[in-house]
């Protein structure tokens, strides 16, 4: 099961850089799934929810294109998680600008360019 305890806190940066946040009902709200099915995709990593700085969890609103999660996230956590990167880590990297994309990763991930973006992420663990 899915627990809060379990939920990396970020700092004020990281919660800078992603800008919108979604709570986990709002999420499960814009997916239409009950809140224990949006649980079940952050137990499986396809999704990521922190603990932003204020103490509640979130869910980066870039993460959802329209009522589905972004195409290729998944794939992408499981890359950076293969590579060492801890839930901070991964949220920090794919909200930064990469000049070579261009812009982050996740707007990457939006125009549907997962390959590009898991690349990069591959090269990580070399």
């Amino acid at each position: 099961m899915w627990e809060a305890a379990d939920v990396a806190q970020i700092d004020p940066s990281t919660d800078a850089i992603v800008g919108a946040w979604l709570s986990i009902p709002d999420v499960a709200g814009r997916l239409g799934l009950p809140v224990s099915r949006v649980k079940q995709l952050l137990r499986d990593r396809k999704l990521l929810a922190v603990q932003r700085p204020g103490g509640e969890y979130a869910i980066p609103a870039g993460f959802l294109d329209g009522d589905q999660v972004l195409h290729g996230l998944g794939g992408t956590l499981t890359l950076l998680f293969d590579c060492g990167f801890s839930d901070a880590e991964a949220l920090s990297w794919l909200f930064t600008a990469d000049e070579t994309l261009p812009g982050t990763p996740v707007q990457a991930l939006a125009a549907r360019r997962r390959t590009e973006v898991n690349r990069r992420a591959q090269a990580l663990a070399f």
